[in-house]
């Protein structure tokens, strides 16, 4: 089992829909059983909240539910548990890595937005102050970045032809 973590700040925007949209990548290769999914954010202030409304409608609109998923906090144990671990920007790379780095942790560590090598975006923008316009460009960029990171996981975990 391969195993994913998305993480931004609160994980009510950003991470919430690179896990929705990856999921649904997965389901449509059916590979649902070979790669677990999660998110997490860096910030306690939104724990045990839904996704942000606006981030719920956006992926709706690309018939995408993340409305069951609830924010918690990145973990020391999730460096150990998770094989990636993929942040959205700066700010969070350099909360995430000092906690994850060291011997225990067998994630890798990188920006989400590295598997989108044809987008001119480095970062994923946080849509939170805006409007649904927002919303829609993280959308259009974890797309972009999910079909590069299934490609990833396909040549270095899944060789055995599975997917």
């Amino acid at each position: 089992m391969v195993r994913v973590l998305f993480v931004c700040m609160g994980n009510i925007c950003r991470s919430p829909l690179s896990q929705g949209v990856f999921e649904h990548v997965l389901r449509r290769e059916g590979l649902e059983g070979e790669v677990e999914v999660d998110s997490a954010g860096t910030g306690s202030w939104h724990v045990g909240h839904p996704p942000d409304e606006r981030a719920r409608r956006g992926a709706e609109k690309r018939g995408i539910d993340i409305g069951s998923q609830r924010a918690r906090r990145l973990t020391r144990e999730d460096c150990e548990r998770f094989d990636y671990i993929l942040f959205m920007d700066e700010e969070n790379r350099r909360l995430v890595e000092p906690l994850c780095g060291g011997a225990r942790s067998r994630a890798e560590v990188r920006a989400f937005l590295d598997y989108a090598p044809d987008r001119p975006e480095r970062e994923v923008p946080d849509p939170f102050y805006g409007g649904p316009e927002g919303f829609e460009l993280v959308l259009d960029l974890v797309e972009a970045a999910s079909e590069g990171l299934l490609k990833d996981i396909r040549e270095r975990h899944l060789k055995n032809g599975s997917g």
